[in-house]
């Protein structure tokens, strides 16, 4: 039994741990394997039959039978089992790659620039091709772990200089959503709410574009030390888009979130940059999730924990090809 064995993973792992675990049906032609899942492309690539759960979360739960996976993804999808006659869920969850075309012109008139760098941390080198981007835009970081994204959001950020000799990076304003969330805060996610993003906290607009579609109400007179992690994980994504900056850095934000949360985070966030004509930059690694964000993708090339390139930011089209070469998937 694997309970979420993809968190934490970058996509070549995912897929590896999922060809390790279908490797076990193989050895074992009596046995069989039981996985939690999540990311819904390792789901379909790792599964046999699906078994649905839905209910209310903390109250009750229910398991459907098993279906095939085709079938069980767009029952899960869909928020309605046919065969029962029975809808779980009051909309089915959509993704259209082309949405925020359809629902927003978009006028991009504010171009940004951030130079060639390099970067050097211990035996690790990374170097950075410079590129521009426009406001209005997400771009998306996709690449292994260890190949420095995390480091080109905090050289954005200017919380860690570029070697000497490097370009300088322009000042820009940034909110930083962090990789690793530490509940420390002394205190309910209304005052913790209150205290850092007042203003977009009390503003009608950001309530309906962020804070509703999260459900932050379910759990916003909790303390922040016992939250769960993916209640964690939607507290940072609404202090991170609701301080003012000109450029947002979320980093991995559907870490702990399930199938569904996730959905509905990329929904958010794509909603957001396109109202407030901001960028981000996003690290993620749930495939289905990053293609759906992205307007365009820096793919990380090189060996983790070695050297590492960042390609300038490219369509996605050509950006996700390269990427899935480089994991040998056709």
């Amino acid at each position: 039994m694997f309970d979420e064995p993809s968190s934490f993973l970058d996509i070549k792992q995912r897929l590896k741990a999922a060809s390790t675990i279908r490797d076990l049906l193989r050895k074992n032609d009596s046995g069989y394997v039981i996985t939690v899942e999540h990311d819904l492309s390792v789901l379909d690539y790792l599964s046999d039959f699906i078994c649905v759960l839905y209910g209310k979360p903390a109250v009750y739960g229910v398991v459907t039978l098993p279906a095939s996976v085709r079938e069980g993804i767009n029952i899960f999808l869909d928020g309605n089992i046919p065969t029962e006659n029975l809808r779980f869920r009051e909309e089915s969850l959509q993704f259209r790659i082309a949405e925020a075309s359809e629902e927003l012109t978009v006028d991009r008139n504010r171009e940004f620039k951030y130079p060639t760098m390099k970067r050097t941390q211990g035996n690790f080198s990374l170097e950075i091709d410079g590129g521009e981007f426009t406001d209005s835009e997400i771009i998306v970081m996709m690449g292994e772990n260890g190949t420095g994204k995390t480091t080109f959001c905090k050289l954005l950020a200017g919380l860690t200089p570029p070697d000497e000799g490097s370009n300088k990076i322009p000042a820009m304003s940034i909110s930083l959503k962090p990789q690793i969330l530490a509940a420390k805060f002394p205190g309910t996610v209304r005052m913790l709410l209150m205290k850092k993003v007042k203003a977009a906290f009390l503003s009608p607009q950001f309530q309906t574009d962020v804070y509703k579609p999260l459900k932050i109400d379910d759990f916003i007179d909790q303390e922040v030390t016992n939250l769960s992690g993916g209640e964690m994980q939607r507290v940072a994504i609404v202090l991170a888009l609701g301080k003012p900056a000109d450029i947002y850095l979320i980093d991995e934000p559907s870490a702990y979130l399930d199938s569904e949360q996730r959905i509905i985070a990329a929904r958010v966030i794509k909603r957001f940059i396109m109202h407030a004509k901001k960028t981000a930059f996003i690290v993620e690694h749930d495939f289905i999730m990053a293609t759906y964000l992205a307007d365009r993708v820096i793919v990380f090339e090189g060996k983790p924990s070695v050297s590492a390139r960042a390609t300038r930011p490219q369509s996605l089209l050509t950006g996700c090809n390269a990427f899935l070469k480089s994991l040998n998937v056709t």
